[in-house]
């Protein structure tokens, strides 16, 4: 059977093709960088149209009476289940990056008397610039490691181990479960990245015993250009969570306008100033995708769909590219492939209406997100790279 004809046959048998139904998406596109941006939900438009004209329009400032005040914590309710973490846990707003600051000098705090921040070698530029900052700050000692020897490099020195659960240059999934087990052995806590993983794949926060974790919701959750991010805080840490960013949207009593800073009991201590309603929710209208499946789903898609792209890849490139993605399942939903330069090729991929991007030195990225990436969209866009090369 062809490539071709292969294509065909996983698309008529995929049991979430329907989700592709629920984007907004240039037929003549092909799109394989939803893990930098996804696909605008068709959802979003109308439902901004009703906050814009009715909830901001009419209802003015008892919108924050009738909804929005609650929508952090309710939100985060929606993300919950796709993070494997019970209710009351995950709280929308603000950035990756504040909330990564949030977590790691809440970590720190949680965990007095040790000097050492470990911190993922190949890590997201940011997620090392807060690190250090978080480092001067609190007086510990920043150290890096590779991630495949972070298991081994924790120890009794060590206050809080920041990870990625995949790597954002070459796909590599670790191992959440060995890892944090292996930091608690020692008594070090674990801050998680889960960036590249929410909405590819299943992630098990409370099953393994995570004590924090932070993740976007532009990439495969689909919350649109700057969406907020959301912190995870499991229920026996939220008592102990002593925050930095102590703003009044954390506070117990917000509207008591006391000059003391208390607390909220929950989750809600991990809120700091105004939350951004218009974001939100577009990204409240973006979740309802997820009404229509289930993150298993889309896993075993995503697996089944980077395994064709890789056969294409291998049938139609051969040794004109490096695959530096794992072609075993410990890998999440983007694959990297190594060319000679690669971000003059890239340019000419888009240009040519296949779109994905380019990591220095070398590296192509392509995103598969199997919510609404098909079977036939991974042979063109082999095809073009064929050609462009």
């Amino acid at each position: 059977m062809s490539l071709a004809d292969t294509a065909r046959k996983l698309d008529a048998l995929d049991p979430i093709a329907h989700c592709r139904d629920e984007f907004d998406l240039d037929p003549e596109v092909v799109y394989l960088n939803g893990n930098s941006l996804g696909a605008l939900p068709s959802a979003v438009a109308p439902r901004l149209a009703e906050v814009v004209n009715e909830q901001w329009g009419r209802r003015l400032i008892r919108g924050w009476g009738e909804g929005w005040w609650r929508a952090p914590e309710r939100i985060g309710d929606r993300i919950a289940p796709l993070v494997g973490s019970a209710p009351g846990q995950v709280v929308v707003g603000d950035s990756t990056s504040v909330n990564l600051f949030k977590a790691l000098v809440a970590a720190i705090r949680l965990n007095p008397g040790r000097p050492e921040l470990l911190v993922d070698a190949a890590t997201f530029p940011t997620d090392g610039y807060i690190a250090e900052s978080v480092a001067r700050l609190t007086g510990v000692e920043i150290r890096q490691v590779p991630m495949p020897e972070a298991a081994e490099a924790v120890s009794e020195r060590t206050a809080v181990l920041l990870a990625n659960h995949v790597d954002f240059r070459s796909g590599v999934l670790h191992d959440m479960g060995a890892i944090t087990e292996a930091a608690h052995r020692v008594g070090a806590l674990v801050v998680w990245d889960l960036c590249h993983s929410v909405g590819a794949l299943p992630v098990e926060l409370d099953a393994h015993q995570v004590d924090l974790a932070v993740g976007c919701t532009y990439k495969f959750l689909n919350g649109g250009p700057g969406a907020p991010a959301f912190l995870y805080v499991p229920q026996r840490l939220q008592a102990g969570f002593d925050q930095p960013l102590s703003g009044w949207c954390g506070h117990a009593d917000p509207f008591a306008m006391a000059a003391g800073y208390t607390p909220d009991a929950g989750v809600t201590r991990g809120r700091t100033g105004t939350p951004d309603i218009l974001s939100m929710l577009a990204l409240d209208a973006a979740l309802d995708v997820w009404d229509k499946t289930s993150i298993a789903e889309v896993r075993t898609k995503g697996l089944r769909l980077t395994d064709f792209f890789l056969s294409c890849v291998d049938e139609l490139l051969g040794d004109r590219v490096t695959v530096r993605t794992p072609r075993t399942e410990n890998r999440g939903n983007h694959i990297a492939l190594s060319v000679p330069e690669a971000g003059q090729v890239m340019k000419e991929l888009i240009s040519r209406e296949v779109i994905g991007d380019y990591r220095p030195p070398d590296v192509l990225r392509f995103g598969f997100a199997p919510l609404y990436v098909r079977y036939t969209d991974a042979l063109t866009a082999v095809q073009v790279i064929a050609d462009v090369l």
